[in-house]
């Protein structure tokens, strides 16, 4: 699949791969920072931004995806991260692929399947997914409404502010969702898995720096992961960024930047 693609800044290639429900538009601000040093490319991933959607969504298609984007880019070497969703898909990528990376950054998710917080991670998302499936927003006359209509079913102002950014007029001045709400619905159950353990430790991913970020207030990376990380990578680095949840580049950009600018060393 041909990703939409942001590209900023110049040097060294790094490939950066939003989350969830989000977009290339995540990353912008600490992408113009990092292109002091990288020239950073920002794609929009499958069924969200302004890449096409597809009733597929795995971590074995987005994985593909990022794939055909470097090769595309003639990117033979580059270092690349990712957060959450993104994150799982580039410790995909570093499984496949080891040969094509000079550094890995995974921001707040364990790369298994299986954590120990996975039903009520499921149940949030199902949720939120269910609750914009049951909008329509193109019936609707402003943004305040569409919103209101999330509040029923989403009491976070911070996660419904999050939802909004999805929220687009079209051609003829309808509101829309950009991301694929019924395909990333249908596609939960896949969205939450992640690398098997059992496989996994076949071998080793080395030759490269890997980073994994925890944002100290959030339990989507647990401690208890932390063994089978370092099993997988055993280079990785485990940082905990205080005062930060799970959207920890938007919390703490400073400490995020700084811990990309630590592949480099």
């Amino acid at each position: 699949m041909k990703l939409f693609y942001r590209k900023y800044g110049s040097g060294p290639p790094l490939i950066i791969l939003h989350g969830l429900y989000g977009s290339s538009d995540n990353w912008v601000t600490i992408a113009r920072k990092l292109g002091e040093t990288f020239t950073v490319y920002l794609p929009d991933m499958r069924n969200h931004g302004q890449s096409p959607h597809s009733d597929i969504h795995d971590y074995e298609s987005m994985r593909d995806d990022i794939h055909e984007l470097a090769t595309g880019l003639g990117l033979s070497k580059f270092f690349l991260a990712g957060h959450s969703m993104g994150g799982k898909t580039a410790a995909a990528f570093a499984i496949k692929w080891p040969e094509m990376l000079n550094g890995l950054l995974i921001a707040d998710i364990t790369p298994f399947a299986g954590q120990p917080n996975a039903e009520k991670a499921y149940k949030q998302h199902l949720n939120i997914l269910e609750a914009m499936n049951s909008i329509d927003p193109s019936v609707m006359t402003s943004r305040s409404e569409v919103e209101d209509a999330l509040k029923q079913k989403i009491s976070s102002q911070k996660i419904r502010g999050f939802i909004m950014k999805n929220l687009q007029r079209t051609t003829a001045n309808a509101f829309t969702w950009k991301i694929n709400v019924g395909s990333l619905l249908h596609n939960l159950d896949n969205i939450m898995g992640g690398i098997d353990r059992e496989s996994a430790f076949s071998g080793q991913v080395n030759g490269f720096p890997v980073i994994f970020l925890k944002g100290a207030d959030s339990d989507y990376l647990l401690p208890s992961d932390y063994e089978d990380i370092r099993k997988l990578f055993p280079s990785a680095e485990i940082v905990e960024i205080e005062n930060a949840g799970h959207w920890l580049h938007a919390d703490q950009p400073e400490a995020a930047i700084a811990n990309f600018m630590k592949l480099l060393d």
